[in-house]
């Protein structure tokens, strides 16, 4: 009998396996702080695009309308964000950010730094930089931008 090919496992699978491990790791910094992983990634989208609808806000979360209209409520109950009506759409809610979340990201940013260069350690600058931008290519292709 001939020899068993290993096939070298899909690149879709290897980013997957990345994203579980820094998932993982998030949940675990994060956990003892009572936020999600998932309520942390809205946060930070609140801290550099302030103001969004709940729909807006579950899009660049990456989550369902309806899971963000559940992490919404949960972060307004511990007052990390606010709602308030849109002053030129008065039935729209936009969501920002409070001091209260502001400080929050502030306390958990060197922890989270700490896991992204523990994930790249074994890189050096340029690849660094090169998977960057590759990741955002790849981004692109499948976004069609």
């Amino acid at each position: 009998m001939g020899k068993v090919r290993r096939l070298r496992p899909s690149l879709m699978y290897e980013v997957k396996q990345v994203e579980l491990a820094v998932r993982a790791l998030m949940d675990e910094v994060l956990r003892p702080a009572g936020v999600t992983t998932l309520q942390y990634t809205a946060l930070t989208v609140l801290a550099g695009r302030d103001g969004l609808t709940s729909a807006e806000l579950a899009r660049h979360s990456f989550v369902t309308a309806q899971t963000m209209t559940d992490m919404v409520a949960a972060l307004e109950r511990r007052e990390l964000i606010v709602r308030e009506q849109d002053p030129a759409h008065g039935r729209r809610l936009l969501i920002s950010l409070t001091d209260k979340g502001r400080a929050f990201l502030d306390e958990h940013a060197a922890e989270v730094a700490a896991i992204e260069e523990r994930m790249v350690s074994r890189l050096n600058k340029d690849e660094r930089t090169a998977l960057h931008d590759l990741l955002n290519r790849c981004r692109a292709a499948l976004s069609g931008s």
